[in-house]
């Protein structure tokens, strides 16, 4: 049994109103499931921020102040599936540029499948990846004389509240030296009809996705949640910008989780709060900058304003 996951579910569950946090969505289905999603019509941000990549990745290089004199590491947060990064591989390596690329994860699947897909496109290039934390392994490379490139893309910021994101990035910037540069992805502010069906696809699959929460309780702490008496529900605040997502219980019901020596009642309507996603403005990306010793330099944006990466700099 996963002790920290049964911690967060049996104190998530006792509080009102009751959360758990997505990143307990990525078990083995939950990520298959997730790579469907990001397949979908409906979910433009992968499109979106990989035109970036594709089209403009030059554009990119230029705002990074790196010159191909000199080598520098390339560090990815969360590596996903690499497509995206090749990109901007393929625009370093065409203007010559001399760089080690270190993905950084948690999962060592996902690293497997990472370095596996660059190879495939780069069968000569050496690929560093990290397991582990993110910032425990950027304490250790910190000591490197080389400059640093760090991403952190596909809106992975927008999982975190203001405050948090603010903490994140001050933990960042601790790991940097004056003049690294941070590539950092995020979904743009836009109308509820663009966003909404992002999270509330027509083919039920980010329903099945979230849904699927609650079958690894039943798998790994020998819960017994009906699925059939739970429906996902999208949320989307469009002044705010701010999308959640929660599981919404459609009668009244107890569930018996029986590794935590718990029950837990449920009223008809009463939700789970599972994950935020929030939408950017520059105001909203200065702020939870302030204070982290980072500061932006440029944004790039897709062909529709949908997406952004901003790059920004260790002061």
């Amino acid at each position: 049994m996963n002790k920290q996951f049964a911690i967060d579910v049996k104190e998530g569950l006792s509080k009102s109103p009751k959360s758990l946090s997505s990143k307990y969505f990525y078990d083995e289905k939950g990520s298959a499931l997730f790579s469907k999603i990001m397949k979908l019509p409906e979910y433009y941000l992968t499109n979106a921020e990989f035109e970036i990549f594709e089209n403009k990745a030059s554009e990119i290089i230029n705002l990074l102040g790196i010159t191909n004199q000199k080598s520098f590491d390339l560090i990815e947060l969360g590596a996903g599936d690499g497509y995206k990064t090749m990109e901007l591989l393929k625009a370093l390596d065409t203007l010559c540029f001399q760089y080690q690329y270190s993905p950084i994860d948690i999962s060592a699947k996902a690293l497997n499948q990472i370095e596996e897909n660059i190879k495939q496109q780069f069968p000569n290039k050496k690929i560093c990846p990290k397991l582990g934390d993110y910032f425990h392994i950027l304490h250790d490379l910190k000591p490197s004389p080389l400059p640093k490139v760090v991403l952190f893309l596909g809106s992975n910021i927008g999982n975190m509240e203001n405050a948090e994101a603010n903490s994140f990035l001050t933990h960042l910037s601790e790991n940097l030296s004056k003049g690294d540069k941070l590539i950092l992805g995020v979904d743009l502010k836009k109308s509820k009809d663009i966003v909404l069906p992002a999270y509330n696809d027509s083919q039920g699959v980010t329903s099945e996705f979230n849904l699927n929460l609650l079958s690894r309780i039943n798998s790994e702490l020998d819960a017994d949640f009906n699925t059939d008496l739970f429906e996902h529900t999208p949320m989307y605040d469009e002044e705010e910008g701010v999308a959640k997502s929660a599981i919404k219980s459609i009668v009244n019901q107890e569930v018996e989780i029986k590794s935590l020596d718990m029950k837990v009642a449920f009223r008809k309507e009463e939700q789970i709060h599972t994950e935020i996603s929030r939408k950017y403005d520059d105001a909203t990306i200065q702020n939870i900058c302030l204070n982290t010793g980072l500061k932006i330099v440029g944004r790039i944006t897709d062909s529709q304003n949908y997406f952004a990466d901003y790059i920004i700099g260790k002061e």
